[in-house]
């Protein structure tokens, strides 16, 4: 027991969120279960509770074919307590009236109503059971205060309006631990349907983190493995060696762009494992200068970064690579500027080029700048990115330096 409730204090874990079975409740596209176990071992307790009864109340009617017929009836019906709620309270009722109409001893036959009653208002079915509860006590009322006279046993006297106070009293009792039940039920259902909102919210924040991370990747690496290709065709037979060189930076490339892309894919297969090697940050700015020259963009880079978290410093990395592809795909300028800035609590990333551009795409098809702002909005940042007066464009993020927690441990 100590191990379900909440460390220090508070109820049971259960009872917070449900028991381990509480979905098939809730599961709409899945007909319930015959509750043959629990019927059984009721139906019996309730004809050996009534045996025993009839021996204790020697002025009531003693217990005959008629009556265990009765007492079994109600029993059976509690198998379709889960399927027909409503059919199977008023048939409990009916046959615990019956049963007191025919005189017979007060015992558990009234189990087989409660049980009835309280799934009919745990399955939502709330007024048909009050009536059904309510159509009990009328009847026990018209039996013990007038009917008695003509009904058996003989010589029978009225009851007292004290048992009709306990009588309306259980009912009440009945009813409370329904509606509790009930409640509770459908506070599981909102955070069961909570949870598992949240989990595909997660799920697709993932997924939009994983895909922004093989766009970033993929599209820098293969823009200067394609320009690097066209390069070498251009020279294969007339300069072999700047061929040579093309090639092998398409290798070097291709070789880096296998690596990031299956350090991805293992956060996919091995969830919650940490990532084998760090992920990439301003300090690789050098290297990713180097593969723009390869791609024929010379760059040139301003000011450094500050100590970074590791969150802000991958989106810094990111934003730049972004940038410097849309360069290399989207601008007929082969000459561009990063300045890294910091004051106020934000890093400022400026990335300029002198265009023109060459398409219809000028600084990016869309996604690469949707990436951007998505990152930058993460971390409570912002993405300016637009063509300048002169013709060039120009990409202005503006990053804080200090995150919050759980930002920062994505």
């Amino acid at each position: 027991m100590d191990e379900q409730r909440v460390r220090g204090s508070g109820p049971p874990q259960w009872w917070r969120h449900g028991p381990p079975w509480g979905n098939r409740w809730g599961d709409a596209d899945r007909r319930p279960r015959w509750p043959w176990p629990s019927t059984v071992l009721l139906t019996f307790f309730v004809l050996g509770g009534s045996n025993y009864a009839a021996q204790q109340q020697v002025e009531r009617a003693p217990l005959d074919t008629f009556a265990r017929l009765l007492l079994v009836v109600a029993g059976v019906l509690l198998l379709w307590r889960l399927r027909y709620p409503v059919f199977v309270a008023f048939g409990t009722a009916t046959a615990a009236m019956l049963y007191l109409g025919a005189g017979y001893p007060y015992g558990p036959v009234f189990l087989t109503v409660a049980l009835s009653c309280f799934s009919a208002v745990v399955a939502g079915h709330r007024r048909a059971a009050w009536a059904a509860l309510g159509m009990l006590w009328a009847g026990h009322v018209l039996v013990a205060h007038w009917l008695y006279r003509w009904l058996p046993p003989s010589g029978d006297d009225a009851a007292s309006w004290g048992q009709e106070v306990v009588v309306a009293t259980w009912m009440v009792a009945i009813v409370a631990l329904s509606e509790l039940a009930r409640t509770r039920r459908e506070q599981w259902a909102r955070e069961r349907a909570e949870r598992a909102q949240a989990a595909r919210r997660r799920a697709d924040e993932e997924r939009l983190r994983i895909a922004r991370e093989l766009h970033d990747v993929l599209a820098h690496s293969i823009s200067v493995i394609n320009v690097q290709a066209g390069v070498g065709l251009a020279l294969l037979d007339t300069d072999p060696e700047q061929a040579r060189t093309a090639l092998t930076t398409i290798k070097a490339a291709s070789k880096e762009a296998l690596g990031e892309v299956r350090q991805v894919l293992d956060t996919l297969r091995t969830p919650g494992d940490a990532p084998r090697a760090p992920a990439p940050g301003l300090d690789r700015l050098p290297e990713l200068v180097e593969q723009a020259a390869g791609a024929g963009l010379t760059v040139e880079v301003e000011g450094e970064a500050p100590r970074l978290a590791p969150g802000t410093d991958l989106a810094a990395f990111r934003i730049v690579q972004e940038a410097l592809t849309n360069v290399v795909r989207h601008s007929g300028s082969r000459h561009a500027r990063v300045r890294l800035d910091h004051d106020g609590g934000a890093l400022r990333l400026r990335i300029d080029d002198d265009g023109p551009a060459t398409g219809a795409d000028a600084g990016g098809s869309g996604n690469g700048l949707a990436g951007m702002r998505e990152r930058a909005a993460a971390l409570g940042g912002t993405i300016e990115a637009g063509p300048r007066a002169d013709g060039g464009f120009r990409v202005l993020a503006v990053l804080p330096l200090k995150v919050k927690p759980e930002e920062d441990d994505r």
